[in-house]
């Protein structure tokens, strides 16, 4: 019988990591340890898509490539996914840094005019084609480490045309670069010093002329609040979701990442798709969250950048049957590309499993974002987003950390990065 052709063959692998049946719900609890995980394992890719994943020699009578990658003695997986990223802003913040080590808090810092207000000083002051020229290079580096699809916030302009130049900017990265980038309004980052004595206007402007504008253009498709004592409290937040919601903005949430607050309720509330951070959130949130089917984005490396030695609890999380993301929060002050480097932390801080950790940074991740259906898993008809990892089995992810164990990166079926750089 002949075989079909396929554009690529990926095969061989020690490790074919399929995430089979997460597709259409999270995996929650003890499913999270279901890699689908196959032995030798092989896959056919044509124009972009996934036709057909199994053990290399059944692959291999069915079809024949034009181009094939060897994985032998390698992990094949897919494409991490990082549903929580502040990719758009212009400067550094290595000052705050300084000032962490000496023991200030982020919320100081905050309170000073620093951190958040300094990158937005510097976003105001950059073109849209700056912001677009550093977020390239910021790309770069993450699709080298694995990621092949993520979220993008706004949140560093605080005004309505600086917001709209951010958001632009984020839908010609997703033009112009392989990550898919899928787009938030993240206007709710802080109060502008502008309207530091009257938080209400400024509240104001979210709700009655920056979410209208940015709905009207259709620049996002997630409305984000950073739901915390000192920038937005639980009836501000509400109040931005639902009108965001009322436009066709998918509410998400910075929820009780300080303090307790009571941001895993809202989000349940607000039918939020995922609140993130979670640090300080009740039982009673997350039992709400869990109930409503709300993504919980845990985010150690925030919780490392900002030295507090305090962490989610995510054993209690999968325990409680909550659904479990994980993602960079790539920021200027948890400056952070890899999920590898997250799924390290995962494990070494939140005691998650590598497989726990691994199914939250692909399948769980592309729930958060609402990308389940093409990304996160490899199965036939999905995107042929595939990650070929230089290890012998998936243990390596978080066992080994500091360095990039990436061999290779297709992304919609096209060799992009190879030996750990790009093509």
């Amino acid at each position: 019988m002949d075989r079909a052709e396929v554009d690529l063959l990926v095969e061989n692998a020690s490790e074919l990591i399929t995430l089979l049946g997460g597709s259409w719900k999270p995996l929650l609890g003890p499913h999270m340890t279901c890699l689908g995980i196959i032995k030798s394992g092989s896959i056919a890719v044509k124009e972009g898509k996934i036709v057909a994943v199994g053990k290399t020699q059944e692959i291999k009578k069915e079809f024949v490539g034009n181009e094939n990658v060897d994985a032998s003695g390698k992990v094949a997986m897919p494409g991490f996914v990082d549903p929580h990223t502040h990719l758009v802003f212009a400067g550094s913040r290595e000052e705050e840094f300084e000032m962490r080590v000496q023991g200030s808090t982020y919320m100081e810092i905050l309170e000073r005019g620093e951190g958040i207000l300094k990158t937005v000083r510097e976003t105001r002051k950059a073109s849209r084609d700056e912001l677009i020229e550093g977020c390239m290079k910021t790309l770069d580096i993450m699709l080298e480490h694995g990621t092949t699809t993520l979220e993008a916030k706004s949140g560093y302009g605080l005004t309505t045309t600086d917001e709209v130049k951010c958001l632009e900017a984020i839908k010609v990265l997703n033009e112009k670069h392989p990550i898919d980038i899928v787009p938030t309004f993240l206007g709710a980052h802080a109060v502008p010093l502008e309207c530091k004595d009257n938080p209400g206007k400024y509240v104001g402007l979210v709700i009655n002329e920056m979410i209208p504008e940015v709905a009207e253009r259709k620049l996002a498709e997630f409305c984000d609040v950073f739901c915390e004592r000192g920038v937005f409290n639980r009836y501000q937040s509400r109040e931005i979701l639902l009108k965001g919601k009322k436009h066709g903005l998918t509410p998400k949430l910075h929820a009780d990442e300080i303090t307790r607050l009571g941001g895993a309720e809202l989000a349940a509330e607000v039918g939020a798709i995922s609140a993130s951070h979670l640090l300080f959130a009740s039982e009673n949130g997350l039992r709400a969250m869990k109930k409503h089917g709300v993504m919980a984005v845990l985010l150690p490396g925030a919780s490392f950048s900002l030295m507090t030695g305090k962490y989610a609890d995510a054993r209690k999380m999968i325990s409680l049957g909550v659904p479990v993301a994980l993602g960079t929060d790539y920021n200027p002050s948890c400056w952070i590309e890899s999920q590898q480097t997250i799924v390290a932390l995962a494990c070494h801080q939140l005691r998650m499993t590598s497989a726990e950790a691994i199914t939250a940074a692909t399948i769980n991740a592309a729930h958060a974002i609402n990308r389940a259906q093409t990304v996160g898993s490899l199965e036939a008809g999905k995107k042929a987003d595939i990650v070929v990892l230089d290890a012998p089995n998936h243990k390596f992810l978080g066992y080994r950390f500091g360095t990039n164990i990436v061999d290779k990166v297709i992304k919609n079926g096209k060799l992009v990065v190879d030996e750990g750089k790009m093509v």
